[in-house]
């Protein structure tokens, strides 16, 4: 067996912390496909965790039963720091509270550290490209001296990301259908993905603006491919970020069914020598990011949803009343917030007092919107 459990003492930025970083690894060590599945990066998002949880001991009773064609590596809650973060018995999982950095926000743009070490290492060989760039990067990684606990924490799991084919990020939204983000290049070929998760929606964008983990690697070999044009360098990581319903959606049932989506995914691309199942019904094909509206208010109020997730609706429509909670007519004047596209509704907000400029929903259509083109797409 090489299901193995490790752990790694980050030590922390004040005088006797350190936090334990768990993970695990399964499947042979020299398998010709590597897989690095992570969750929880935003710490207050569950579900993901919840899903590799039921994963885990499928994987360990296949690899028992030497089904394992992958070498497989899983943080169920890659973000221990986050774990820690609570005001006033909240928890602030999302951002770092030293400096309000969204902890999956300005990750590393990687290939202008490494572009001066490629002439010469580059050939007519595309698999040896991308050896070439992953020893590239993790050497740079190792040259590193941080000074933090989430530099150091970050640089960890760069490692094990760019040593692997297949980097899934696991997280979920505050109230949402399930759905994909990833990199245009990617789809069709992680259709499968989709399928087998049951996704209402993929959305894909090379650079949605806030340097995302799952964006690492198809940038650092998309920039790569552009400034080596005589040499043949494939996007050498399939990465997404899988949003597994809202936050408040971490439960076994759930758990246990997406997990079962994500065994049939790599059973499917025989990376586990097992049956997947019965095939998933198609899920929709790949929409660009900037054709869904981030609705947003300009005042602050009180949210009244007059839609469900999965609505579809067109320009124009109601989704939400704002109940006023000032002026001449607080807590009696309410105002239509109005569809800006047609579509369907894939995220709604769980809080519903709300301020002036905050994201309410996303509405997932078809067209480009104009005023996303080139925008930075996030709602961090």
């Amino acid at each position: 067996m090489t299901f193995e459990l490790h752990q790694h003492a980050l030590a922390g930025d004040t005088p006797g912390v350190t936090t334990q970083l768990h993970w695990y690894t399964a499947g042979p060590a020299d398998a010709k496909t590597r897989v690095h599945l992570q969750a929880a990066l935003h710490a207050d998002e569950q579900p993901g965790t919840m899903a590799l949880h039921h994963l885990l001991p499928r994987l360990r009773d296949a690899d028992a039963a030497g089904q394992l064609k992958a070498h497989f590596t899983v943080f169920p809650s890659v973000n221990p720091l986050g774990l820690g973060n609570f005001s006033l018995r909240h928890h602030i999982g999302r951002y770092d509270i030293e400096t309000g950095v969204n902890y999956n926000r300005r990750w590393p743009d990687l290939y202008p550290h490494i572009a001066a070490t490629l002439p010469g290492r580059l050939g007519a060989d595309p698999q040896a490209n991308i050896a070439a760039i992953r020893s590239a990067v993790i050497a740079w990684i190792d040259s590193q001296r941080p000074a933090t606990a989430i530099q150091r924490m970050r640089l960890l799991i760069l490692r094990s990301a760019v040593a692997a084919d297949i980097v899934l990020d696991l997280h979920c939204d505050d109230d949402s259908l399930k759905h994909i983000f990833t990199s245009p290049e990617l789809m069709p070929g992680l259709q499968d993905l989709a399928d087998w998760m049951g996704v209402a929606a993929t959305l894909t964008a090379e650079d949605s603006g806030g340097g995302s983990f799952d964006e690492v690697l198809p940038t650092l070999y998309r920039k790569a491919r552009l400034a080596n044009p005589d040499h043949p360098i494939p996007v050498g990581a399939e990465a997404a970020t899988l949003e597994y319903r809202g936050r408040a959606d971490s439960f076994d049932a759930l758990g246990q069914a997406d997990a079962a989506g994500l065994f049939g995914f790599f059973a499917g691309r025989g990376l586990i020598d097992i049956a997947p199942g019965s095939a998933p019904q198609p899920s929709p094909g790949p929409t660009p990011f900037e054709a869904t509206e981030v609705l947003r208010v300009d005042a602050p109020g009180l949210l009244a949803y007059r839609v469900e997730l999965g609505d579809r609706v067109t320009k124009g429509q109601p989704i939400a009343d704002l109940i006023a909670m000032d002026g001449p007519e607080a807590f009696i004047a309410r105002r239509p917030i109005l569809a800006g596209t047609d579509g369907f509704v894939l995220s709604r907000i769980a809080g519903k007092y709300v301020t002036a400029g905050a994201g309410i929903a996303k509405i997932v259509g078809t067209q480009v919107l104009p005023a996303r083109a080139g925008a930075y797409l996030l709602e961090d």
